[in-house]
């Protein structure tokens, strides 16, 4: 079994373990002590520190759609410049480590700003967490409340859905076309990104979890970024991103899911 969904299992049984093993508390107590075991099985005894400055997250604070909840991440020159890796949280989420990002040399100096669609399954505090290079962790968290978006059908029937799986749409913006400055870029994967928790209204089983667990994205031979996710990426998976770029590159995507299949994906850039 692929280590994203034992790792997705391991802190399934780590909530309940918290759940039932804690005595009557407050909310504030009980949602702390959530937030305890995700960082403790995530970053160990590591402080994460206050993020204020560093790390901007935008959320809605009450989600339209949970299966498909807008959040964006953005981190100011001075600091993004010594990032190497940023991590997303959702509380309260079966599986609560989103994705992690690994930035590469063509993630730039500039301001980096991430946006992605997300899952929530019931109100919760969503976590953005940057880690330097010298080792640190900054954190900046949001309250959604949003319901039922880890469990909520797909938008296709299996059958349709698998006849674009994998497909691709690469998009570059550049902002001057002259000049191999800080860029932005859309990449839109076709995918149904099963949590493994929706039930399929005919046979009454779940679908088995299926969900795109890797993603390289290159621009010429430099690396933008890798991604390491899990079922909480919402269907369809959608990554709007900055980079530094040449407008001669072309940028490529090479994604991998949970089931070992593997999709790629390039596009010469835009000049509009």
């Amino acid at each position: 079994m692929r280590s994203a969904v034992i790792r997705s299992a391991a802190f399934a049984i780590l909530g309940m373990a918290l759940a039932f093993a804690a005595p009557p508390s407050s909310r504030a107590d009980d949602e702390t002590a959530i937030w305890d075991g995700i960082k403790s099985a995530t970053f160990g005894a590591r402080d994460v520190l206050d993020g204020a400055g560093k790390v901007s997250l935008d959320a809605p604070y009450r989600a339209e759609d949970a299966s498909t909840v807008p959040i964006s991440i953005r981190l100011p020159a001075e600091f993004a410049k010594n990032v190497k890796s940023l991590t997303l949280v959702i509380d309260k989420n079966p599986s609560p480590i989103v994705a992690t990002f690994s930035y590469g040399d063509a993630a730039g100096t500039g301001d980096r700003i991430l946006a992605t669609r997300v899952r929530i399954d019931q109100y919760s505090d969503v976590r953005a967490i940057a880690e330097s290079t010298d080792g640190k962790l900054y954190m900046t968290s949001r309250f959604v409340k949003a319901s039922g978006g880890c469990s909520a059908p797909a938008s296709k029937d299996a059958e349709e859905a698998a006849k674009s799986l994998g497909k691709m749409k690469i998009r570059t913006a550049f902002k001057d076309p002259e000049a191999a400055a800080l860029q932005e870029a859309e990449i839109m994967i076709k995918h149904p990104n099963n949590s493994g928790l929706q039930m399929d209204q005919v046979t009454g089983l779940y679908t088995p979890a299926h969900f795109v667990d890797k993603l390289e994205v290159r621009t010429g031979d430099k690396l933008v970024f890798t991604m390491t996710g899990g079922i909480s990426i919402s269907e369809n998976p959608h990554f709007r991103f900055s980079y530094h770029g040449n407008p001669s590159d072309v940028m490529s995507v090479r994604a991998e899911d949970s089931e070992g299949m593997a999709f790629s994906g390039k596009s010469m850039p835009s000049q509009s």
